[in-house]
């Protein structure tokens, strides 16, 4: 067992990515919380924890430079360098390997998987509510908030520009298309709205989540 805050320091995870994985776990925790429907929140709480813990290999370090301090950017990038030496250069499939070495429950590993664009038509059909709780949450928040999905679209398309990583136009529409079904669905057995989810709101979670244990 091990506190999140200490997986991610022997990970050596970029304090942004830190943030952006809390953020994430605490709207899904906040939606979990609220649900009129049993969901095993653990696990959800816990593949949020860790699914982009290996997202430095697609990381454009020059995109928000601040973010590399105070060790700078040589520093990240010899990190950047060790995780696709070790992982290889597919961020998603190293994230999905490290939550197995870390002993995680199948559940956990799954749900890490299909935290992921291409499973989105499939969140839709889907009736286990965790999977679409978690493809949702990691889609309210932006590298420096909590936004709604029409503005985290909307922030991925400028920031994927010219990126391999990217959608076209059509694959764009597609994707938040099956999105917004996913809020409906979600919201449809939930006490709250998709509105009532911002920063103020998640930040009793956000506390509450860096002494979150991990289980294995």
């Amino acid at each position: 067992m091990k506190k999140i805050t200490e997986i991610y320091e022997e990970y050596k995870i970029m304090p942004i990515l830190q943030i952006h994985q809390l953020r994430v776990a605490s709207v899904a925790l906040m939606i979990c919380d609220n649900l009129n429907i049993k969901i095993n929140k653990d696990d959800v709480v816990t593949a949020c924890l860790l699914h982009d813990i290996a997202n430095i290999i697609k990381f454009r370090l020059d995109y928000f430079p601040e973010v590399n301090e105070p060790h700078g950017l040589g520093y990240w990038q010899s990190i950047k360098d060790e995780y696709i030496i070790k992982y290889g250069n597919d961020e998603h499939k190293a994230s999905v390997e490290i939550t197995k070495n870390l002993g995680l429950n199948n559940n956990v590993v799954h749900l890490v998987d299909i935290v992921d664009s291409s499973f989105i038509e499939e969140a839709v059909k889907t009736e286990n509510f965790a999977e679409k709780i978690c493809i949702y949450a990691d889609n309210r928040v932006s590298p420096h908030s909590i936004v709604s999905i029409e503005e985290r679209n909307l922030e991925a398309k400028k920031r994927y520009e010219n990126h391999p990583h990217g959608f076209d136009e059509e694959e764009r529409e597609f994707f938040m298309k099956n999105m917004r079904e996913v809020e409906k669905q979600i919201f449809s057995k939930c006490k709250i709205k998709p509105e009532d989810i911002n920063d103020e709101m998640i930040q009793p979670y956000l506390e509450k989540l860096k002494d979150f244990v991990i289980l294995d």
